[in-house]
């Protein structure tokens, strides 16, 4: 979880970088961010993208005299927390308005009306943790899989997984892109690639990452991350959007004081 507070604009736009989670933005500025996403659509206000939302590279968030707390869930509670699968918000965000109505509105108001950031992340996870004891949650099986991707880093094989859930390939498949939003191979490279890309960020050389990380080789780690960020390895290391968090929530990590106000972990 993290809080924003963009006093001045955002000059050339902030790139959006994949992520492994569901990503929340409840915004209560005086001004709303915009996201132009890669079909040149723009989404204003508070919105929920799903997991990998800025592959490519070509996602970009604008604004100025923005605020806004950020949430990163696991796509294994995504659905219970939101009231929406993860694979029906794949694509383009869907504004919070739309999934929640009038409980958008309110928490906006609620979010305006208080002065410290400490106080703003207490009631974004009372409220996280309400809509998560309110509703069922996901196929435990999938929760599994999902799971054990995210702790393997990224490295696990899928029929591997598939045997261990006495499941076919195609049945993991299935039941894993309904209910997560992407397909275990797939979820299993965005894993890994965050991974990665966030042991570059913290210094380590790119042969180091590649060789632990399940690359063939150097090449290999930087086609991937192009493909995700759409710029090199090198100059990836400076996006602003990979200091905010690591993992999903909860988490603790460092942030750039120029873009973030605070943040906490729950």
């Amino acid at each position: 979880m993290a809080g924003f507070r963009v006093p001045g604009p955002l000059v050339g736009g902030l790139r959006v970088v994949p992520h492994p989670a569901v990503m929340v933005i409840l915004e209560f500025g005086a001004s709303p961010s915009t996201v132009v996403d890669d079909a040149g659509r723009r989404h204003r206000g508070s919105l929920v993208a799903g997991p990998g939302f800025g592959s490519g590279g070509g996602v970009r968030a604008w604004g100025e005299q923005v605020e806004c707390v950020q949430v990163r869930l696991s796509p294994a509670v995504a659905g219970t927390v939101l009231g929406a699968c993860p694979a029906d918000l794949a694509g383009s965000p869907v504004s919070l308005d739309d999934l929640w109505g009038r409980e958008a509105s309110r928490i906006r108001e609620r979010l305006g009306e208080i002065s410290s950031w400490e106080d703003r992340f207490a009631l974004t996870d009372a409220l996280l943790a309400r809509r998560l004891e309110a509703r069922s949650p996901v196929d435990p099986a999938v929760a599994w899989a999902w799971n054990r991707i995210v702790v393997d880093r990224g490295l696990v094989r899928i029929d591997h997984l598939a045997a261990e859930l006495g499941w076919s390939r195609k049945r993991l498949w299935s039941r894993f892109h309904s209910q997560i939003g992407m397909p275990p191979k797939a979820a299993a490279k965005l894993v890994r690639f965050d991974h990665a890309v966030h042991r570059l960020v913290a210094g380590e050389s790119a042969a180091r990452v590649a060789a632990d990380g399940g690359y063939y080789d150097q090449s290999h780690l930087h086609r991937d991350v192009m493909g995700f960020t759409g710029t090199t390895p090198a100059t990836v290391l400076s996006e602003p959007f990979l200091t905010v968090d690591d993992r999903a929530w909860p988490t603790t990590a460092s942030v750039s004081p120029s873009v973030i106000a605070r943040r906490c972990a729950r």
